[in-house]
């Protein structure tokens, strides 16, 4: 790189630097003043930082990096103007690629035009694509997209087309949204979840969470004709929190209140014996 490139380079990283503090201290909602005396500066130095007069020296970045919680890399190399509300909610709860590594995992996802995150649509004939083509932008541009105003926009949607009876009462061909998971600690034992695997595609499952102890989830069926397996970590690839489902078909078990309140306590009692196991294994 020759002495003029690499100014040009510098000087779009430093643009880009001023917008992201601005940013980032909007959303926490703190003045120039505050970050100022957080940081043993003056407001006049924040203010010119923000507005392109005076760019930082590292000892600057490193502290405005310790104060955000966010890598030098970051503030300097992407435009968080351009990131989605559910990028930044990842940001501010401290998971940026830069600092945790492997710890979070990159999701290909498409927004509006509005810079809205879309909910894709994974239906049976994509589902067979999705588990070797979720990582390629070209791949997620092409799954159909919708929005549900009423879920949140600080976190990322995705729908699975569902098919079998092994986790009824969701009826067949049911559409489940589910909300995208970084951290899979957050799993609790009982979650209802899709998994994206590397070998048995995408599943839909309650969960039971054996991370802590050798790695793995059990995946357990609603439908007792199911038998239950573990999943080890290594082998999943995403995995999406129930938020709700889509059908035209009323559930089975709904034709009949009584079939559907045993259907209910059977299920309640699982996850206690579940969770009575694991507090044994503590033990």
């Amino acid at each position: 790189m020759n002495k003029s490139n690499k100014m040009n380079q510098d000087k779009k990283s430093f643009h880009y630097f001023a917008a992201n503090l601005r940013l980032l201290r909007k959303r926490r909602k703190k003045t120039q003043e505050e970050i100022a005396q957080s940081l043993n500066l003056t407001r006049s130095t924040i203010n010119n930082y923000e507005n392109s007069i005076a760019d930082p020296n590292f000892n600057s970045l490193i502290a405005f990096s310790q104060y955000f919680n966010i890598s030098i890399d970051t503030l300097l190399k992407v435009d968080m103007g351009k990131l989605s509300e559910f990028q930044l909610s990842e940001l501010d709860r401290g998971f940026d690629v830069f600092v945790s590594g492997a710890k979070i995992r990159i999701l290909t996802a498409t927004v509006d035009r509005e810079n809205k995150d879309n909910i894709e649509l994974v239906n049976h004939k994509a589902k067979a694509g999705y588990a070797a083509g979720f990582a390629d932008p070209e791949y997620i541009k092409e799954l159909p997209m919708f929005q549900l105003p009423f879920l949140s926009k600080e976190k990322k949607y995705r729908s699975f087309q569902i098919s079998g009876d092994s986790m009824i009462p969701f009826p067949e061909n049911a559409y489940i949204t589910g909300e995208y998971l970084v951290n899979w600690n957050e799993l609790k034992t009982g979650d209802l979840c899709i998994i994206i695997t590397y070998e048995d595609g995408i599943l839909f499952k309650m969960i039971q969470n054996n991370l802590h102890e050798d790695g793995t989830l059990k995946l357990i069926s609603l439908n007792q004709a199911y038998l239950e397996f573990s999943i080890h970590a290594e082998q999943i690839n995403e995995i999406w929190k129930f938020t709700n489902f889509i059908s035209n078909q009323i559930p089975s078990t709904s034709n009949n209140s009584d079939d559907l309140h045993e259907y209910l306590q059977r299920i309640e009692s699982e996850i206690k014996k579940i969770n009575l196991k694991l507090n044994k294994n503590d033990e």
